[in-house]
């Protein structure tokens, strides 16, 4: 099982801020995202934008990052100037 921790302004589409999911091989981050579906579909705009610092048991990561059974995902948003401008922009 794999814990993925949302923090700061970041959460599920229902308001949840930690998850469990089970994986049975090695997968990055962002498909650990992507397999979570429409609860976290908005975060996968936001990793693409560099608005959420990835880690994997405290450790900084990427999007790239390959997650393995046992692992602590955390994911913070920001963006980068310290402002709450974590919606994904339009431009």
């Amino acid at each position: 099982m794999v814990t993925i921790v949302l923090t700061g302004q970041l959460q599920t589409a229902e308001g949840e801020r930690d998850l469990a999911c089970e994986i049975d091989r090695p997968i990055s981050v962002r498909q650990l995202i992507q397999k979570q579906g429409v609860q976290l579909r908005h975060l996968l705009q936001l990793l693409r934008e560099k608005k959420v610092l990835v880690t994997i048991n405290k450790k900084i990561a990427g999007e790239d990052s390959l997650v393995q059974d046992g692992d602590a995902i955390r994911l913070v948003g920001h963006d980068g100037m310290g402002g709450s401008g974590l919606g994904p922009s339009h431009f």
